[in-house]
């Protein structure tokens, strides 16, 4: 049996949570978040926790136990706490700003790059060179941060780029002189 799938999830107070058939609603004091679960598993909520069953123990059914259990206890944790992720921009001259609810890249392109948030995302800015991506869903957070870093992947050499906060490049050695 799967160890996570195991787990109960404790329902903090100021929490709803209901399951209609397959689709589960978490309701809470930063938002609503409302996902559908694959149909097999079986989801019960009781007072104060939440647990998910599997009914059989073929190979489907135990990879889906702890993979529900884990989306639904992001998506409490979503609703009372939230979630971020930090970037950090390395460079010389590389630098962001950020202008109503857009952020602008200024990251060594003879552009400038934008990048507006989607409903339920947040970006703030420390300094010029520090972004922080709030939010409430787990994924949607992870995936605007995987965007912003592939304007600009950290390179091995000088490790210019953006970066998580802590990421650690691998650095490689330049080009060797001649030996004579």
């Amino acid at each position: 049996m799967s160890r996570i799938g195991r787990k109960v999830i404790p329902v903090p107070a100021g929490v709803a949570v209901t399951v209609e058939n397959s689709v589960i609603s978490v309701k809470g004091p930063k938002g609503t978040l409302t996902r559908t679960l694959h149909s097999d598993m079986i989801v019960k909520v009781a007072e104060n926790e939440i647990s998910v069953e599997r009914p059989s123990d073929n190979k489907l059914h135990r990879s889906l136990h702890g993979t529900t259990r884990s989306i639904i206890a992001n998506m409490v944790t979503g609703v009372t706490e939230g979630f971020k992720k930090n970037l950090e921009l390395v460079g010389v001259g590389y630098r962001v700003n950020k202008s109503g609810e857009k952020i602008t890249l200024n990251v060594g392109y003879s552009h400038p790059v934008e990048f507006s948030p989607e409903k339920g995302i947040e970006f703030e800015v420390v300094g010029t060179t520090k972004i922080t991506v709030h939010g409430i869903d787990k994924e949607r957070v992870g995936q605007i941060a995987a965007e912003i870093r592939s304007v600009r992947l950290p390179e091995p050499y000088k490790g210019k780029g953006i970066k998580y906060e802590n990421e650690r490049i691998i650095r490689k050695e330049g080009k060797a002189g001649k030996k004579k």
